[in-house]
């Protein structure tokens, strides 16, 4: 179960916290990745298919109004310099 919050297709995870679209596993996270690589929230939506563009432009005004939130996960979840290029077998 998800906790609903004043943005129409944003839920927080009841674990985590971590703000997601709802009723899916995508992460606001994952969205602002793509937009600060410099995709359009069309482009966005090729790589995330299932997605409609209202959900992707509530993300991101979800990112926008609370950027410090989002990107701490990101920070969280980035993956180590000394990993990058490196096998994991």
């Amino acid at each position: 179960m998800t906790t609903v919050t004043n943005y129409k297709y944003i839920a927080l995870k009841p674990t985590t916290g971590e703000p997601i679209i709802n009723n899916t596993n995508v992460s606001v996270r994952a969205i602002a990745e793509l937009w600060r690589e410099g995709a359009q929230p069309e482009e966005i939506r090729l790589h995330i298919p299932h997605l409609t563009l209202s959900q992707i432009f509530d993300a991101l005004e979800y990112y926008y109004d609370n950027k410090s939130v989002v990107d701490d996960f990101i920070a969280r979840n980035e993956i180590p310099e000394t990993l990058i290029g490196t096998r994991l077998s």
